[in-house]
């Protein structure tokens, strides 16, 4: 199996070794990975500035960019085969629920599949914005993503090429196992914190804590926070096929062409 790893924490992410070293034994891996930290990134491509490559090692890359022009630039130019799957983390937090919109190491994953390649994102759930701990579970969220990646290869699922993965900060032996979930809905504190720099001028963060998981069985969120491993089957495709039927009798819609 041709494996192609990516992330959205960096090259130097504690989280993409431990990966890299449980596929391994499943397949021949390369690693493509932002030069910096892209969290949060979604799905943007570098369209208005070069992009850098470096070479740190034999099939291990830094691009200085997005983790999709990471995937795009794997696929399109640095690899010498056309992966059979594309891997993206370990991310450092977990990507549950409305995350998946957000984040760059879903969108990876995604990328991989707008051309026709299966996609698997990975995270560990974890408080992605406190001090790396050496007593992190990377190791499990390795172990079970090694688990997972034979069955996301072998099997066809119709409509579905993406799959999310979310790991309990635990070690291997507490994690329940790994459970089929929806997305779910994740609560976070609105914020929006005005500064000002050192000439009197207003600047702004944004973004809150997370607050709570809605509790609605069989969803990701309050599966991990259960010490289960949650794994969703996603769509790219976007589209909402039930409202087409409900949208059919729209004064606004005709399906006439046009008149100039």
């Amino acid at each position: 199996m041709r494996i192609l790893v990516s992330n959205d924490d960096g090259i130097f992410a504690a989280g993409l070794p431990p990966l890299v070293g449980a596929l391994e034994a499943l397949g021949d891996v390369r690693v493509v990975a932002p030069a910096s930290e892209q969290s949060a990134s979604s799905h943007a491509l570098t369209m208005h500035s070069p992009l850098r490559v470096r070479k740190h090692r034999e099939g291990w890359f830094s691009v200085s960019g997005t983790p999709a022009d990471c995937v795009y630039m794997a696929i399109n130019h640095l690899l010498p085969w056309r992966p059979d799957l594309v891997v993206s983390g370990i991310n450092r937090g977990g990507n549950l629920s409305e995350d998946v919109h957000y984040s760059g190491t879903v969108a990876a994953a995604r990328e991989a599949c707008l051309v026709g390649i299966k996609g698997l994102a990975v995270s560990l759930h974890i408080d992605w914005g406190a001090p790396n701990d050496p007593r992190t579970c990377w190791e499990t969220a390795a172990a079970l993503a090694a688990r997972v990646v034979p069955d996301v290869a072998a099997n066809q699922i119709p409509g579905c090429r993406l799959f999310n993965l979310n790991v309990p900060d635990l070690p291997l032996d507490q994690v329940k196992g790994i459970r089929l979930c929806r997305l779910g809905h994740r609560n976070y504190k609105i914020d929006v914190t005005e500064r000002r720099d050192l000439r009197g001028k207003r600047y702004y963060w944004i973004g809150g804590n997370h607050e709570f998981f809605d509790p609605t069985p069989g969803t990701d969120g309050p599966a991990v926070e259960d010490s289960w491993a949650s794994l969703t089957p996603m769509r790219v495709d976007l589209t909402a096929d039930t409202a087409l039927p409900a949208m059919s009798d729209w004064d606004s819609v005709d399906e006439s062409p046009l008149l100039g």
